[in-house]
């Protein structure tokens, strides 16, 4: 996923969506919820699992700009 799809992204995400971003299989990403090891918050909506997309986004240093490593000024 690349640095504008991850601004298009809406403020919460399906577990399917959160596995993407991290660039890991859905089934893993259902496990780790399951079991409490999912690395950003999750929200319990009744039967619906959602992601909040900051935090996770943030996970990956993605919203952090770009560091400019040839710029001593």
């Amino acid at each position: 996923m690349n640095r504008n799809e991850l601004d298009e992204l809406p403020p919460v995400l399906d577990v399917p969506t959160a596995a993407k971003v991290l660039g890991i299989g859905r089934s893993l990403a259902y496990e780790l919820v399951r079991r409490g090891e999912w690395p950003t918050t999750v929200l319990h909506v009744g039967k619906l699992i959602k992601i909040p997309t900051e935090p996770l986004v943030r996970l990956l240093g993605a919203g952090e700009p770009p560091v400019d490593a040839g710029d001593d000024s």
